[in-house]
């Protein structure tokens, strides 16, 4: 049986492809159209995983959609209902777009995939999926554990904001939920916006300025904001929030809670706004922890699943951890709503359908490692590469570890572009820009020369499963960068002297330990473990690193500058290459040199980059 997931038309627009319960491929819209976030009807991700399969849409049994548009229709009027008359403006924008688009999803469905087949797309061959059934479909049924507890938590839904479920076999069942408005997603989201950044998208920048910050203002988030219950459960006072009528997420009653109006984006970071975040976060990861002990003690289950967009906040996903009420945890590593393309796909296999679970093998998932986008041969990046411009050497298999490992040692930062691209937010090795850990210059260089983003903003490592204990304090592996750790003791600097009096972005000077590229100012780190079973060619790459410089771990980041998409295909990469200051490129056995490519090619992207 073949089921094609979709989700789109809200935000991060994606597709996935299940044949008999495998996961065949995945890929985001954003990836193909170059847009991010893209949510537009995802036709170029669909195409993707068609060919991938080498099947056309006529061979596809369902439809999968991760959305029930009635029920959303519904929260919307009953929500404006609600708080009438304020919200008018608001209502009056939201109306006419769902009169004649969302509300008949079914017939846009339809009209937008017809083009793809010459089989009519029949009502009965499209289902509709509850939004947090697909979250908890995509945790679960790719997860190792037969059994197990399943969390969601997001902004919003249909109705619910965050859900309990219990997985076993093929059998999920939803048995507690969070309604809306009340939603830690949107308050975070709340403070995303408050502090500048762009909600839906600058969240992990909310939780990487944390650790600059004292969580000063926790108690009056939660005497003012949030009333939080011992089993993680919480209701929010929405005097202070505007997001069920307006067109902000806070309104004047906020702001005069936290001393004065949101923070302009791209103004100045204060030690105040740095407070406002570290405080968020630690009501956040209040409630996350609750809520997983209260699972725990409610289904006496040993191991936990995790989805939605909260399940990105790595720095609270290691607190569940460390927390020992759960065994296991695993997080979906497309645990946002592109992910929800997947979970309505498995959904609709499993559940609607009734089909047996792949038996999880040894503790291992069924992800692929999320990678599951697009791959090229080499004949194919030679001939892309060559239409673009580049100019390259191509070497063997065992020669383009040993240049690259050299490269890295050498300090240089380094574009990897190898076999299938990422589904989900994270650089795995498949699209990565890899830096030397050991230099306490890389992490400034990355954001500022490379990125170009925001100095504060962290690393994370890739380290060789086999030796990630001797390196952090993480007992478990870590595959797709969704654990934060400690970095282990030994492997730390004595900061007594160097670091008395900095404060905020000042703590950045510290050379706190071995690894300070990717040691952050609390000395954690958002740590991938590499498998050699997953990622061969990555794992490889590390190990010639270790050889050369004693250090088994990498900083990887996304390959892409900001306001972009990972980058998919060869000439993706050449052009951010030729865009920013990176030094050397591989795509998969190709070597380009920034000093060999024509100068005509730069890419300027100074002044063109969009908020992220």
């Amino acid at each position: 049986m073949k089921i094609l997931g979709l989700s789109a038309f809200y935000h991060d627009s994606a597709a996935a492809l299940i044949i008999d319960g495998e996961i065949v491929a995945a890929a985001q819209e954003e990836r193909f159209t170059r847009r991010k976030h893209d949510a537009a009807f995802p036709s170029h991700a669909i195409k993707y995983c068609l060919e991938t399969a080498g099947i056309g849409l006529d061979d596809v049994d369902h439809i999968a959609f991760y959305d029930k548009p009635l029920l959303k229709f519904e929260r919307l009027l009953e929500t404006y209902l609600a708080f009438a008359p304020r919200g008018f403006k608001s209502f009056s924008q939201a109306i006419p777009i769902w009169l004649r688009e969302k509300l008949f999803l079914g017939d846009l469905l339809r009209k937008e995939l017809q083009p793809l087949g010459t089989r009519k797309i029949s009502a009965d061959r499209v289902l509709f999926i509850e939004h947090h059934l697909s979250h908890a479909a995509s945790a679960f049924y790719a997860s190792p554990f037969e059994e197990a507890a399943v969390l969601t938590i997001d902004g919003v839904g249909e109705w619910a904001t965050t859900t309990l479920a219990h997985g076993r076999g093929r059998d999920l069942q939803v048995i507690r939920e969070i309604h809306f408005p009340h939603s830690v997603g949107l308050l975070y989201a709340a403070f995303t916006y408050y502090l500048g950044f762009k909600v839906n998208s600058g969240e992990y920048k909310l939780m990487g300025l944390a650790p600059y910050g004292e969580p000063k203002f926790a108690a009056l988030i939660r005497q003012h904001l949030i009333d939080i219950k011992a089993d993680g459960t919480f209701r929010l006072d929405m005097q202070y929030f505007d997001y069920c009528t307006g067109l902000t997420m806070t309104n004047n009653r906020f702001d005069a809670l936290f001393g004065g109006p949101p923070r302009a984006a791209e103004s100045p970071l204060t030690q105040h706004h740095m407070d406002l975040a570290a405080s968020i976060q630690q009501v956040i990861e209040e409630v996350v922890v609750k809520l997983a002990r209260s699972v725990a003690e409610t289904t006496g289950l040993k191991n936990l699943c995790l989805a939605g967009g909260v399940a990105l906040n790595c720095v609270a996903n290691g607190k569940i951890l460390r927390d020992g009420a759960f065994d296991g945890l695993w997080v979906q590593p497309a645990a946002g709503d592109a992910g929800g393309s997947l979970g309505a796909a498995l959904a609709g296999y499993h559940f609607y359908k009734g089909q047996p679970r792949l038996q999880p093998a040894d503790g291992v998932d069924h992800m692929k490692g999320a990678l599951l986008g697009p791959s090229y041969s080499l004949h194919e990046c030679e001939e892309r590469l060559r239409a673009a411009g580049a100019r390259f050497t191509v070497l063997d298999d065992d020669a383009i570890l040993d240049a690259c490992a050299q490269a890295l040692a050498e300090g240089k930062a380094v574009g990897w572009f190898q076999g299938r691209m990422e589904f989900g937010p994270r650089a795995l090795g498949g699209r990565s820009i890899l830096g030397d850990p050991r230099s306490p210059a890389m992490q400034s260089a990355l954001n500022l020369k490379i990125k170009y983003r925001e100095s504060f903003r962290p690393f994370a490592p890739s380290v060789l499963c086999e030796r990630a204990k001797d390196w952090f304090e993480l007992e478990h592996e870590s595959p797709y960068m969704l654990l934060v750790a400690d970095v282990a003791p030994s492997r730390l600097r004595d900061l007594a002297s160097t670091e008395a009096g900095l404060t905020g972005l000042d703590k950045l000077q510290a050379n706190r330990s071995q690894i300070p590229a990717v040691t952050h100012v609390d000395n954690s780190a958002r740590v991938q473990t590499v498998d050699a079973g997953t990622s061969p060619r990555y794992h490889a790459l590390i190990s010639r690193f270790e050889a050369l410089t004693g250090c088994p771990v990498l900083v990887n980041t996304s390959f892409n500058v900001r306001g972009e998409p990972l980058v998919c295909t060869p000439e993706d990469a050449f052009r951010c290459f030729m865009g920013t200051e990176l030094d050397v490129l591989f795509v998969e056995n190709c070597v380009l040199m920034r000093d060999d490519q024509s100068p005509a090619l730069r890419v300027r992207y100074s002044g063109d980059l969009a908020p992220d």
